[in-house]
């Protein structure tokens, strides 16, 4: 029994005419290399997470064919929402559409073969910047003005706070008996220097043992170390950091 973890899916069987080839030619057919890889590595018995970013769709019935095809691919898997996932509402109408093997986490917890995962969404926070580490493309719509920048960064706080309280409340809830714990974060929980930042110090406290995320897109190869912080293991996982195949986490016996 294993478990993987690929991020940020950005599917869009639903939204005709959205694709992410705009982003990069690497991005290309990228749903097929997913699966392609995903169907060679990963078995029916094991655990894949999925943290957030999964479907372009805006609507709840547009995203339906992008959860039919992850629930089609092997294994468990598990989901919370990214900030494009504007199609994600209560969990009483999104369960209504799901998968048999699909499952999520909003302020819960779930929990498979002695694994209990919980998490949250999370934010920008001020805390930690990675520009440094992303080859960027110049947006001119993408600029704001002194004054939408400084309101933007007030809202963003605030949200950063509110998704805190989250990340407690669903880590709260967590099989206390587990014998693995993991976190799913969409925004990064800590800067490429692993120093403690607000959400580290909850996984901590929550003995968390891994923590995967993603959101983080065009990053310099090689340029951002993740890895193990004051017994937390922290791994990035957007899909096409891991050139759109699933990262092995853990290999249970």
């Amino acid at each position: 029994m294993k478990i993987w973890a690929i991020g940020d899916l950005h599917l869009g069987f639903g939204v005709p005419g959205k694709e992410m080839s705009v982003f990069g030619p690497g991005w290309e057919h990228h749903a097929a290399k997913i699966a392609a890889s995903w169907n060679e590595q990963i078995h029916p018995d094991d655990l894949v997470l999925i943290p957030g970013d999964i479907s372009w769709a805006m609507r709840l019935e547009e995203a339906a064919s992008d959860l039919t095809w992850i629930g089609r691919l092997p294994g468990t898997k598990v989901l919370i929402k990214g900030n494009h996932d504007y199609w994600w509402g209560s969990l009483k109408k999104v369960a209504q559409i799901l998968p048999p093997s699909v499952h999520l986490i909003q302020n819960n917890a779930f929990f498979w073969r002695g694994i209990s995962i919980g998490g949250a969404r999370l934010w920008d926070t001020p805390e930690y910047q990675f520009g440094h580490y992303v080859v960027t493309r110049d947006n001119p719509k993408a600029k704001l003005q002194n004054t939408e920048q400084l309101i933007q960064e007030d809202l963003s706080q605030k949200l950063f706070d509110r998704e805190l309280e989250r990340l407690k409340m669903s880590l709260q809830s967590m099989d206390q008996s587990a014998e693995v714990r993991v976190a799913m974060t969409h925004y990064p929980p800590i800067g490429a220097d692993l120093q403690v930042s607000r959400a580290s110090q909850i996984l901590e406290q929550h003995a968390i043992q891994i923590c995967v995320f993603g959101h983080l897109h065009s990053i310099r190869p090689g340029t951002l170390p993740f890895g193990e912080a004051r017994g937390v293991r922290y791994a990035l996982t957007s899909c096409d950091y891991l050139d759109f195949k699933p990262l092995l986490l853990l290999h249970l016996t």
